[in-house]
């Protein structure tokens, strides 16, 4: 064997032994973070938990509102962001390829992909909430939706440009218009991966902490109405976590497990869908 064969022989394994450790610590973290998870917040999950509304110390309050209000919050967030995102996506991809419309979307919905979530809160902060002079539900949810909206977009985008262009040819050539080729064929053809972009962007914005605190603020009592400050999981996360009361911070936990069970349902929903549409 020559010395050069060897010594890239050495070089492999070295460098595959370091990727492995790394996969192993990465895995490690993330089952102790799982494991913690559960050992705390699962004491404290029970049906008082989800049936009972937020309440002080020594109450025996629950989490139900802030359960029901980040149901409602996110809904209407992906509710906006969806159709949004869709068709700003299929611009991209579809009808708006080289022109400078289509370049400054994509430029700015690559910063919005990027953007801290806390300078999207503070923008809808100043846009909505200071205008109206009060926190709600609704600006709540349209800050989630601004985060989404990117988040879609560039899925989209992405899954539609991997249809094979002789699809629309053959659409075309049958005398299809152009929206019926985009409707019937390229997105039935991009569905699994269009889908799967709406479930990522549900993951990230079900966790949202700031942009909520600038604008639907929280509420321990019972409410639905979308232009009043709403509760939701993360921010009674944020409010319970440092609390100096054992019982309030049991629920900081229940919350937190709530979330990540939510969260990683809705990602291993997505692999699915990836397996499936491949």
């Amino acid at each position: 064997m020559s010395v050069s064969l060897k010594r890239r022989k050495t070089i492999n394994s070295i460098v595959g032994i370091v990727c492995t450790g790394a996969a192993l610590l990465a895995l490690f973290l993330l089952a102790s973070i799982l494991y913690t998870l559960v050992a705390r917040g699962l004491p404290a999950l029970n049906l008082n938990t989800l049936t009972t509304t937020m309440a002080p110390t020594g109450e025996n309050g629950g989490l139900a509102n802030a359960i029901v209000g980040s149901l409602i919050q996110v809904g209407i967030g992906m509710l906006i962001a969806i159709p949004i995102g869709i068709m700003a996506g299929t611009y991209l991809a579809e009808y708006g390829k080289g022109s400078k419309l289509a370049e400054a979307t994509r430029f700015v919905s690559d910063v919005l992909l990027s953007a801290p979530s806390i300078l999207v809160g503070l923008f809808v902060y100043t846009m909505m909430v200071a205008t109206t002079k009060t926190y709600s539900g609704m600006a709540g949810a349209v800050a989630l939706a601004v985060i989404a909206i990117p988040i879609i977009i560039r899925t989209t985008e992405d899954m539609l440009n991997l249809v094979p262009t002789p699809m629309r040819e053959a659409s075309a050539a049958l005398g299809a218009p152009s929206y019926k080729t985009v409707t019937k064929i390229t997105w039935r053809a991009a569905a699994a991966g269009i889908l799967t972009g709406m479930l990522l962007a549900l993951a990230r914005i079900a966790g949202e902490t700031a942009p909520l605190l600038f604008t639907s603020l929280g509420n321990l009592n019972w409410s639905t109405s979308l232009w009043k400050p709403m509760a939701s999981l993360p921010i009674a996360i944020y409010q319970y976590a440092a609390s100096p009361y054992e019982d309030l911070v049991q629920l900081a936990w229940a919350g937190a497990l709530l979330i990540t069970v939510g969260v990683l349902a809705i990602n291993i929903i997505a692999q699915a869908v990836i397996g499936r549409g491949k």
